[in-house]
């Protein structure tokens, strides 16, 4: 497939104002907590419910290796990886059918620089759907094949491998927040979402002001892309906060929100190995966005994506993930 097949498309139109991060933010968190709850120290039935709730939400994929590696990348050496974090728009507004990947981000996670990357990719993406012989907006993958056409789709756009996938539908965001005592986020744009105001600094906020807080759109002067930018910032809140926070305390309430709403390929040992081998990789994260302009194409509204665009977006992945 060329590179200008994989061209995101045309603009944003959103329909409903659905928490975009919602998910994501579970994403990372969920796979986070769990492997905290695995942690050394920890009492017995602690770690193998945490290990039950692992083998509940493994859904693993038809294939083994990226076709753009020559062979897997290996948690347990520490490889360099990517995992791609999928908000489904399902679990919320009584939403129950397969879904689409509401939010997309695709994160990197190298130990040897201790460094990661966590770039947005906008939804309405115009590119190849890679499974399905269609071009059309990039969230519709997931509704056509799930997570591994999501997965594939991403590689033939970015030209980067994607190793492992993490689903985490609508429901729950809320409760994650409280859960873990809330966040906070430092905020650049002052404005009120749904009764609460949001200071320009740093606001700590409960799980139904989060809701609020990434919500937001039609007052910020960047659009979509700045609910992006506040949903990256939520992501990287909530990881800081279930890093510190003693999870032990209600540990039964986090596993039961995960078992009701992530799906992931990551297995059991893969989860530890995030939490012994990774953990210094969030010691600095980038956060970037993949940036298209907005387009009309038959009546329907795309974001396409410049090849220059592509390049700088794949050469930072690239760069991070030591791959040619």
């Amino acid at each position: 497939m060329s590179r200008s097949s994989r061209h995101n498309q045309p603009s944003e139109k959103m329909k409903k104002e659905s928490s975009f991060g919602k998910k994501l933010l579970k994403t990372i968190i969920g796979i986070l907590v769990l492997l905290i709850l695995a942690v050394a120290g920890m009492a017995a039935k602690v770690y193998f419910d945490a290990k039950g709730t692992a083998s509940d939400i493994h859904k693993p994929i038809d294939r083994e290796v990226s076709e753009l590696r020559d062979k897997a990348a290996q948690t347990k050496k520490g490889d360099p990886i990517s995992i791609l974090l999928l908000g489904i728009d399902t679990g919320d507004l009584g939403r129950v059918e397969q879904g689409r990947s509401d939010t997309m981000m695709i994160a990197t996670l190298n130990p040897n620089t201790k460094k990661s990357t966590l770039v947005s990719i906008p939804r309405d993406t115009y590119t190849a759907i890679i499974g399905h012989d269609t071009i059309d907006k990039l969230n519709h993958a997931y509704a056509f094949g799930g997570a591994e056409m999501s997965m594939l789709s991403v590689e033939n756009l970015l030209d980067i491998p994607v190793d492992h996938y993490v689903a985490v539908d609508m429901g729950g965001l809320k409760q994650v927040v409280d859960i873990v005592g809330g966040i906070d986020v430092d905020n650049d744009i002052e404005f009120t979402q749904d009764n609460y105001s949001f200071p320009i600094g740093v606001n700590h906020m409960n799980g139904e002001q989060t809701l609020a807080y990434i919500r937001m759109r039609y007052d910020d002067p960047n659009g979509d892309y700045g609910r992006q930018n506040r949903q990256r910032k939520v992501v990287t809140a909530i990881l800081k906060q279930a890093l510190s926070f003693n999870t032990l305390t209600n540990y039964n309430d986090i596993l039961k929100l995960l078992q009701n709403s992530v799906a992931t390929d990551l297995t059991w040992d893969q989860l530890l190995d995030l939490q012994s081998k990774y953990s210094s990789s969030f010691g600095s994260m980038t956060s970037d966005q993949l940036q298209g302009t907005g387009d009309m194409i038959g009546g329907v509204s795309y974001q396409i994506i410049g090849d220059d665009e592509l390049a700088r977006v794949t050469t930072l992945l690239k760069e991070q993930l030591e791959v040619e």
